[in-house]
């Protein structure tokens, strides 16, 4: 699930939430954002049963997907777009 925030300027907080246990292991949010690289911005556990990362991001559209343990690659279904690359959210 995603949630965004707006701050000061043009910038979002976007939010990126998944259950805690589905999928098992450590989860990261890779994007064009982050030039594609795992690890940098991990979901952390939170008390609601939860696991998330909020990211900074500029106006435009950014392409993610997330990656667990084991280099299982999936979606998000609450994007705002998903095709054969990818998830799209659009600032």
């Amino acid at each position: 699930m995603l949630r965004r925030t707006r701050l000061f300027g043009q910038k979002t907080r976007v939010t990126f939430t998944l259950p805690l246990d589905e999928p098992l292991g450590v989860v990261s949010v890779v994007g064009d954002f982050n030039d594609w690289r795992p690890g940098r911005h991990e979901l952390l556990r939170r008390r609601n049963g939860t696991r998330t990362v909020s990211i900074i991001l500029p106006p435009g559209v950014h392409r993610f997907r997330y990656l667990a343990t084991g280099g299982l690659w999936f979606d998000d279904e609450t994007a705002d777009h998903v095709d054969h690359l990818g998830s799209l959210v659009h600032l």
